[in-house]
C-alpha cells in the first residue's frame, strides 16, 4: 500500500481520512450538509487509483452528470493520474451503457432510444384515448397522472391496486383501464425499440439476473454511490446484485437530507444499508465547513427531532455572534416586504445578488414577491420550474433528431407531423400507419396523400429526413438543418418566436460537443441543462441576479444569505404531506435542507395572515401557525422580530415578559 500523501492530512480532517483510505469490503459514509462529501468521494478514487486500481475498475453512480465529472476531474489532479476510464455518471447514464453493450442477451435491440417523462405521457395519452378512456363520458385520469402512477408501481414494487389506494385514491375506480395501458405501453416500447426513464434501472436490474451478473460483478472493482439516500428500491437491488461476490462497495449520502420520495426514492436503503451489508464500516462526517455555528444550531434542533436517524451534531470553526432571524409578518404582502428590503440592504453591504437566495416549499409560493422584486427593479433567476429541453419549441426540434435516429419513434412522428398546418391526429396517424406498411422506410413517407395546406411542407420535411437518415452529416450540421427547415414555423406556432429562436441556436451549440447522434439525444434526456445558463456557462461579472428556489431544487447548493419564507404550518410542512408521519418526516429534512443551505445568515419569515378570497366560510383571511418543525425551545436560538406595517417590534428574550404580565395579573387576588 502506496503511504497517504502528507498534503492531504492538512486538507482532510480525521473521519475524512479515515473513510478516503479505507480498505476493502462495504463502507458508509454518513455525511451531513456541508461536511465536504465531494471531496472525501474525490479523493477516495484518487487513493483508489493510486493504490493499483484500475481506473476502468471503479464504477462510481452520481445521480448528476456534472457531479461524476466535478469529482472524477478531482481526483485526476490529485491522483496526478488518468480518471478517464472511470464509469462515471448517473444511475441512466450507466444502465444506458451497458444496456448497449449486453442488452442482446435480455432481448434488447442496442440500436434503443430513450424518452424522456414527456414522451412517455405523451405515448400513454395515445394509447388512452386509442382505448376509448379520454371519452367526457366518465373521468378517466390524464396521461401526466397515468405516467405518475406508472412509474410509482415499478419503483415501489407495489401492486396497483395498492399504490393506488395510498397515493392516488381518486383514481381507483380506473383500476381495470390503467392495467390495460400499461401492458399496451410495454408492447408497444417493444415493437418501437423504446424504452423510457424507469426501464433503463429495470433492464439493468433484469440484465443482472442473467449469466452476465457474475461478468459485471468481477468487471468492477470497487462501486461508489453519491447521495445514497437518494436511491429507490431497484437502485438498491441493482447495488446488491452487483456486490454479490464482491463486497467493495462505497456509499456516501446523509439521512436527513431525504426528501425525493415522490419520485420513489426510500431513506430505508441508507438505514438498512449495515443490514444489507453486514460487517459495514460507518464513518460519520460532522464538522460542516459551510455555515456558521448559529444556523447550525437550528439545524441540529429542528433534525434532533426525527423520528428515525443517524445520530450526528453538525458544528463548525466558523464562528459568528449573529443569531438567525426570525421575522414575523402581518401578512404576505408584507413578507415580500421585509424580504426586498433585506436583500437590498445586503447588497449594499456588498453581498452580491447571486450569494442571496430565497426558498420556499411550492414553485406559487414566490407568485407575490416575484411582482415585488419587478416593481423594485431586482433582477432573478427562478429554479424549480421548467427545464431548459421540456420547453415545447425545444422538444420540438429534438423529435426530429429522434426520428432520424430511430423512425419507428411513434412519439416523435405524431409531435413533429402536427406541427404542420392542417394536421391533426387522425392525418397523423394514418401517416404514422402508412409509414410501418413501408418498413419505416422514411423516404416511402413521400406517397402518402397530403391535405393541399400540408403538402409541400410535409413533402420537403419528408426529404430532409430521409437525407439525414442517409448521408454523413455531423451532429451539429443535422441539428442546423433541422431548425432552419424548423424556425419559419414557430410564428405560427407559438408567441415571442424570437427567443425561441435563440434557444434552437443553443441547442445547435450544444451539439458541436457530440460526435454521435444517439450520444446527443441520450444526453440532452438523461441529464438536460436547467436552462440556457447551464450551456452558456458563467455569467459575466456585471451580471447579478438574485436566485429563487423551491426547497428541492436548492438541494447541493449554498448562498451567504438565504431567506425561507412561509415558514407557516400548511406551507411548511406542505398540507398535502401531513397524512402520515412519513410525510411529516420528509417535511421536516426539507425544511433542514433549506436552512443548511445558509452560510453566513438565515433569515425565517412567518406571516401570521393569509388572503383567500373564495374561502368555503367567506372569509377574506385566515390565520396561521407558525411550521411545527419550530417548537417554543428554539426560540433563544434566534433574534425575533414581530413587523407592524413594515417596522420591526422588539422581542422579549424568552420568559422576561411573560413573567412580567404573570406577575401583575397574580397581584389582581393576592
Amino acid at each position: 500500500m502506496n503511504p497517504i500523501p502528507e498534503a492531504w492530512s492538512k486538507v482532510l480532517n480525521e473521519p475524512q481520512l479515515k473513510a478516503v483510505t479505507h480498505g476493502s469490503g462495504p463502507l458508509l459514509i454518513i455525511a451531513g450538509a456541508g461536511t465536504g462529501k465531494t471531496r472525501t468521494i474525490a479523493y477516495r478514487v484518487a487513493w483508489l487509483v493510486s493504490q493499483g486500481v484500475p481506473a476502468e475498475r471503479i464504477l462510481l453512480l452520481t445521480f448528476t452528470r456534472r457531479a461524476a465529472q466535478e469529482m472524477l476531474g478531482r481526483a485526476r489532479h490529485l491522483s496526478g493520474r488518468s480518471t478517464t476510464e472511470v464509469w462515471g455518471g448517473t444511475f441512466h447514464a450507466v444502465a444506458n451503457r451497458l444496456l448497449r453493450t449486453y442488452g442482446r442477451s435480455v432481448g434488447l435491440d442496442p440500436a434503443f432510444t430513450v424518452v424522456d417523462e414527456g414522451d412517455a405521457a405523451d405515448m400513454l395519452g395515445m394509447i388512452r384515448s386509442e382505448l376509448g378512456l379520454s371519452s367526457k363520458d366518465k373521468r378517466f385520469p390524464r396521461k401526466s397522472t397515468i405516467r405518475e402512477i406508472y412509474s410509482k408501481v415499478v419503483n415501489v414494487r407495489l401492486p396497483l391496486k395498492e399504490v393506488l389506494e395510498r397515493d392516488f385514491p381518486w383514481c381507483i375506480e380506473a383500476e381495470a383501464g390503467l392495467k390495460e395501458i400499461f401492458t399496451r405501453y410495454g408492447k408497444r416500447k417493444q415493437d418501437r425499440h423504446v424504452l423510457d426513464y424507469d426501464d433503463l434501472l429495470l433492464f439493468w436490474n433484469g440484465l443482472l439476473d442473467s449469466p452476465l451478473r457474475a461478468a459485471l460483478d468481477r468487471q468492477f472493482e470497487h462501486v461508489l454511490v453519491d447521495e445514497y439516500q437518494d436511491t429507490n428500491l431497484v437502485q438498491a437491488e441493482i447495488l446488491a446484485k452487483l456486490r454479490q461476490d464482491n463486497k467493495n462497495i462505497t456509499v456516501v449520502g446523509d439521512d436527513a437530507q431525504s426528501i425525493y420520495s415522490f419520485r420513489g426514492a426510500t431513506i430505508q436503503n441508507i438505514l438498512d444499508f449495515p443490514k444489507q451489508f453486514p460487517n459495514a464500516t460507518v464513518v460519520t462526517l460532522e464538522e460542516n465547513y459551510r455555515s456558521v455555528g448559529p444556523v447550525l444550531e437550528v439545524a441540529n434542533a429542528v433534525m434532533g427531532r426525527a423520528r428515525t436517524r443517524y445520530t450526528k451534531n453538525l458544528w463548525s470553526n466558523r464562528h459568528s455572534k449573529q443569531r438567525p432571524g426570525l421575522i414575523t409578518c402581518r401578512d404576505e404582502a408584507e413578507q415580500c416586504q421585509v424580504v426586498c428590503d433585506q436583500i437590498l440592504e445586503h447588497l449594499e453591504q456588498g453581498i452580491r445578488l447571486q450569494e442571496q437566495a430565497v426558498l420556499f416549499r411550492a414553485g406559487h409560493h414566490s407568485d407575490m414577491l416575484e411582482v415585488e422584486l419587478a416593481r423594485r427593479n431586482v433582477p432573478f433567476h427562478k429554479y424549480g420550474g421548467l427545464r431548459f429541453v421540456e420547453a415545447a419549441h425545444v422538444k420540438d426540434l429534438v423529435a426530429f433528431l429522434r426520428i432520424v435516429e430511430n423512425p419507428r419513434d411513434e412519439v416523435s412522428w405524431f409531435r413533429v407531423l402536427e406541427l404542420l398546418e392542417g394536421i391533426g391526429p387522425k392525418t397523423a396517424r394514418a401517416a404514422i400507419d402508412h409509414l410501418g406498411q413501408a418498413s419505416y422506410r422514411v423516404s416511402d413517407l413521400a406517397a402518402f396523400h397530403m391535405p393541399p395546406t400540408a403538402d409541400a411542407e410535409f413533402r420537403s420535411m419528408v426529404e430532409l429526413l430521409s437525407g439525414l437518415a442517409s448521408a454523413g452529416h455531423g451532429v451539429a450540421a443535422q441539428v442546423e438543418l433541422l431548425r432552419r427547415f424548423y424556425e419559419p414555423l414557430l410564428p405560427r406556432l407559438y408567441d415571442n418566436p424570437q427567443p425561441r429562436a435563440r434557444d434552437l441556436e443553443q441547442v445547435e451549440n450544444i451539439a458541436r460537443r457530440y460526435r454521435s447522434r444517439q450520444s446527443f439525444i441520450t444526453d440532452l434526456t438523461l441529464d438536460p441543462p436547467n436552462s440556457t445558463a447551464d450551456i452558456a456557462g458563467p455569467p459575466h461579472k456585471d451580471e447579478d441576479f438574485l436566485i429563487l428556489s423551491t426547497m428541492h431544487s436548492a438541494k447541493g447548493c449554498e448562498w451567504k444569505v438565504v431567506y425561507v419564507i412561509h415558514a407557516a404550518d400548511g406551507m411548511i410542512p406542505s398540507d398535502m404531506a401531513t397524512e402520515d408521519e412519513n410525510g411529516v418526516d420528509e417535511e421536516r429534512r426539507l425544511f433542514y435542507v433549506a436552512l443548511t443551505r445558509a452560510k453566513d445568515r438565515l433569515y425565517v419569515l412567518f406571516p401570521l395572515r393569509y388572503y383567500h378570497r373564495k374561502h368555503r366560510l367567506g372569509d377574506t383571511h385566515l390565520y396561521a401557525q407558525l411550521t411545527r418543525f419550530l417548537e417554543p425551545g428554539d426560540m433563544p436560538l434566534f433574534e425575533q422580530r414581530v413587523m407592524r406595517y413594515g417596522v420591526a417590534e422588539p422581542v422579549a428574550e424568552a420568559g422576561d415578559g411573560w413573567d412580567d404580565i404573570r406577575a401583575r395579573i397574580d397581584r389582581l387576588w393576592q
